[in-house]
């Protein structure tokens, strides 16, 4: 599971209005017939126009600064493996969302009129995907890379020929580029992967857009604040503030697990993704230290993540930081890419 939680964009070329994102989201929309279609939805409703959404988000900004985001986007990922627990997808990842909104509620340390805030205090609208394209970021792009250099300057010299500003045999250049195009690591139907290509398998997800304010349009709810969850003394009144985004996060995988019956391995759980980020050495040593059925399962999900995992350590003893920093970026562009389930 990787989830993100990102502020909108508040720039030049962005607009104010969630209008952009919205279309954003309806992108997918676009080349299905209605059966098919993904609409938005909320805790209680379901088909909500896209227009409504950007109604209701615009209007509900009261009191904020040009400069402070309206709404907050939240990117869930499920796994290959989370996904495959489905039994619908589109209705289990609706299931799921409301559970998850209110994981999300109960994270901040708030109140509203003397009381701790609800899902019923949230205005927000989410949206399932189904389909995912290959990014710059993706580690199938970035290896492929180098031989996407080599095919273009080949193919640049075939536009000189063409021009005649070299005279070179041109069956030969073909032949180079096809070559190329077959020895690059990592393809998709006999094609080389490049960004912007769809990925395959189940690549669904869960797009949630959700107002800064509450639904009364009078309390700013911000998972995005400085502050974690805290209490402060203002005008002589103790004043609770805050979000607390990792309990939200670990609180997100175990609703999972307790709606869809899914055991999660060691390397998916977000607890394993701190201790990587603080400490590599601990997690690798905890890694080591699982039972034997444990670790196949993590060391196949590292695998299949495109870590390096032929220079892990079969023991503590050979658990050195040389061995640890060469797979670090590796193992956090994994994370990155949602290559793997964490």
């Amino acid at each position: 599971m990787y989830i993100s939680i990102t502020p909108q964009k508040l720039a030049a070329n962005y607009s104010q209005s969630a209008a952009d994102f919205v279309e954003y989201l309806e992108k997918e929309n676009q080349s299905l017939e209605e059966p098919e279609m993904e609409h938005f939805f909320n805790q209680y409703g379901d088909k909500i126009p896209a227009s409504e959404v950007v109604r209701e988000i615009d209007s509900n900004t009261d009191k904020l600064k040009k400069t402070e985001p309206k709404f907050y986007s939240i990117t869930v990922s499920p796994s290959k493996y989370e996904l495959g627990r489905l039994q619908n997808t589109s209705e289990d990842l609706k299931h799921y969302t409301r559970e998850l909104m209110r994981d999300y509620v109960s994270c901040f340390n708030r109140e509203i009129n003397g009381r701790p805030v609800t899902v019923n205090d949230l205005k927000y609208y989410a949206k399932i995907e189904h389909q995912r394209t290959y990014k710059g970021t993706d580690i199938q792009v970035k290896e492929n890379q180098p031989y996407a250099t080599k095919i273009l300057d080949l193919k640049n010299e075939l536009r000189k020929i063409q021009t005649g500003e070299l005279n070179v045999d041109t069956k030969k250049i073909e032949k180079q580029i096809e070559k190329l195009e077959a020895s690059a690591p990592h393809q998709l139907d006999g094609k080389r992967i490049v960004q912007g290509m769809k990925k395959e398998g189940n690549q669904s997800h869960i797009h949630i857009i959700v107002s800064r304010k509450d639904a009364s349009n009078s309390f700013s709810l911000s998972p995005g604040s400085k502050y974690k969850a805290s209490e402060v003394v203002m005008n002589g009144k103790i004043v609770r503030r805050g979000f607390d985004r990792d309990a939200f996060y670990s609180k997100a995988e175990k609703t999972f697990d307790r709606s869809f019956g899914y055991k999660r391995n060691f390397v998916e759980t977000y607890q394993s993704r701190k201790i990587f980020t603080k400490d590599p050495k601990l997690y690798f040593t905890s890694l080591l230290g699982l039972p034997a059925s444990e670790k196949a399962i993590a060391f196949k999900l590292l695998r299949e993540a495109g870590i390096p995992i032929l220079s892990i350590p079969t023991n503590k003893v050979q658990l050195a930081l040389k061995a640890i920093h060469k797979i670090k970026s590796g193992f956090e562009l994994a994370i990155r890419s949602s290559s793997i389930g964490i």
